[in-house]
């Protein structure tokens, strides 16, 4: 006879595998399989697929694998609405963002707003830290799950073949975005196509998986997080954990083993495995002595001493510019208005000058914010003849790709914070960081604060 703590977990009978398939069979008749049909399926097996006695952890359930669905249900959509919002933030409008068309798939534009000036730091910020804090517990999951992915027959009514459809779709969905998404953050492009492109495409491979499982799984995930107390299940020791009762889900393990660890145990080491993740990727975006800790990422560290002592995603060498190119010989041309402007850089220099301290942000989810001195963009326009444009097109001394031009809307233009900037944190800017100028915009995507500024057409 065995004597339960008060706080244990109250012990389950298991019913005999053979009600398992005697459920499945009046599944596939209450859908319309033929139950016939659906013996002779199962009859015939193949060898090298794993049984439901190969999953013995008797951790495996619906109320653990529940558990782990509802944190997914609360940090996938804001990971995939950031996701999607920087890419409105590139200015699709422009054809600028990546990919440019996108058929059906196209998302309402809209002017992205310069206010707060952090507010791409944000959205990219979460974006890239909260994909990647998440991923234990996607793994958690996967864990959970993984007799139901072996099941056979594959499916025996119309609902499961939708579900195994959203499956396909949500588990590679997934997967393919995160594995792309860790290996542009290190810059390690070992795949062979456009990052940009297959992660827009996959994000709407996964939405659609997304969608399908919640409407499909959210009603019997909710009857079996209520099945259990959380409270409970935190005071059960290892000694007293307990299966979940056998059902014809096939999450339950038919021949159990000995607990080696409890359900408490398992949340704690999927809890402490993204806090980890965040305590060495957050330190990208929040900086500061944060910063330090941040070993996960290529640039989420501090760079040299000095006043242009911060990351830099792209040098001047990588860019094919040069000292000749960036020297005396360098002329700011400004077009849009009735004739065309020239300006050296002291010209600019004896212009108005305003400092501003704004961030900037990349796609791979690091940021840094310095402060930055130069002419407004406004003072430009007006100078160039247009005191209210609707856009402007900054070209750069690098030629071509995504670095070579960005096009600006006209509320980034306005702004009163939006440079050519000259210098930062009091000093001129390095050659890396952009000299003779560059464009520091608030709220704008790093890849469209143009480094190396030749010429501005301003556009009414």
């Amino acid at each position: 006879m065995t004597v339960n703590s008060p706080n244990s977990e109250q012990p389950e009978q298991h019913r005999a595998p053979t009600e398992r398939d005697k459920d499945a069979i009046e599944d596939a008749g209450a859908y319309g399989f033929p139950a016939g049909l659906w013996e002779a399926i199962g009859r015939r097996r193949p060898p090298l697929l794993p049984t439901s006695k190969t999953w013995r952890s008797p951790l495996r359930g619906p109320w653990l694998t529940s558990v782990f669905g509802a944190v997914l249900l609360v940090a996938l959509p804001i990971v995939t609405l950031t996701g999607l919002l920087d890419y409105i933030a590139y200015g699709p409008q422009f054809g600028q963002a990546i990919p440019a068309d996108v058929g059906w798939l196209r998302l309402p534009f809209f002017d992205w707003p310069t206010r707060p000036s952090w507010l791409f730091q944000l959205t990219q910020g979460l974006h890239v830290g909260l994909g990647l804090i998440i991923i234990p517990v996607v793994l958690a999951k996967l864990w959970s799950v993984m007799p139901r992915l072996f099941i056979w027959p594959p499916a025996r009514s119309i609902a499961q073949i939708l579900e195994r459809l959203s499956l396909i779709l949500l588990i590679g969905g997934i997967v393919f975005e995160i594995a792309t998404g860790v290996l542009n953050i290190q810059y390690d492009y070992i795949f062979g196509f456009s990052f940009y492109t297959a992660h827009y495409y996959g994000a709407w491979v996964f939405i659609a998986g997304f969608l399908v499982h919640v409407a499909l799984k959210l009603p019997r995930m909710v009857r079996h997080l209520r099945s259990r107390s959380l409270l409970g299940v935190l005071r059960t020791s290892r000694a007293d954990t307990r299966p979940e009762s056998l059902g014809p889900d096939g999450l339950v393990a038919e021949d159990p083993a000995p607990a080696t660890i409890s359900r408490r145990g398992a949340l704690a080491l999927v809890g402490c495995g993204s806090l980890l993740v965040a305590i060495l990727t957050a330190g990208q975006t929040i900086g500061g002595i944060t910063r330090h800790a941040a070993l996960l990422v290529p640039r989420g560290r501090g760079a040299e001493r000095g006043p242009n002592g911060f990351p830099i995603n792209r040098t001047a060498t990588a860019a094919g510019i040069d000292a000749a190119a960036t020297g005396s010989a360098w002329r700011l041309t400004l077009t849009g208005g009735s004739s065309t402007r020239t300006l050296d850089r002291l010209a600019l220099a004896d212009m108005s000058q305003h400092t501003a301290r704004l961030p900037i942000a990349c796609v791979e989810g690091w940021s840094t914010t310095q402060t930055w001195t130069g002419v407004r963009l406004r003072d430009l326009a007006a100078l160039a003849g247009i005191s209210a444009p609707s856009s402007a097109l900054v070209s750069s001394l690098e030629r071509g790709g995504p670095f070579g031009a960005a096009t600006l809307q006209g509320n980034q233009v306005l702004h009163p914070d939006s440079l050519l900037a000259l210098k930062v944190n009091g000093q001129d800017i390095s050659l890396d960081h952009g000299y003779p100028a560059r464009i520091i915009v608030p709220a704008l995507p790093g890849v469209h604060n143009t480094k190396w500024v030749r010429s501005i057409e301003f556009r009414s």
